[in-house]
């Protein structure tokens, strides 16, 4: 069924974006834009996340870390150019 018609996400696609790791309705626009045009699948969206396990936070419950680290030499240590 179509939660996002102005995009044509499916419930499907927005379940497999949460076990990517999307926990929230933001999460899920970055990765399929659903939610970012009219809005009115937001409540749907947030309601799907609500009964599914969000990975990211069974982590922070664990008090593991959520987000991996950035390795050294990647583009975020190289200094701005001028």
């Amino acid at each position: 069924m179509y939660v996002c018609s102005c995009f044509g996400i499916t419930e499907n696609q927005v379940e497999q974006h949460a076990r990517d790791g999307a926990c929230t309705p933001r999460q899920i626009a970055s990765a399929c834009k659903a939610g970012t045009d009219c809005g009115s699948c937001v409540r749907r969206i947030q309601a799907l996340l609500g009964r599914g396990a969000c990975p990211r936070r069974e982590l922070a419950d664990q008090g593991r870390p959520v987000l991996t680290e950035i390795p050294a030499g990647t583009p975020a240590d190289l200094p701005e150019a001028a």
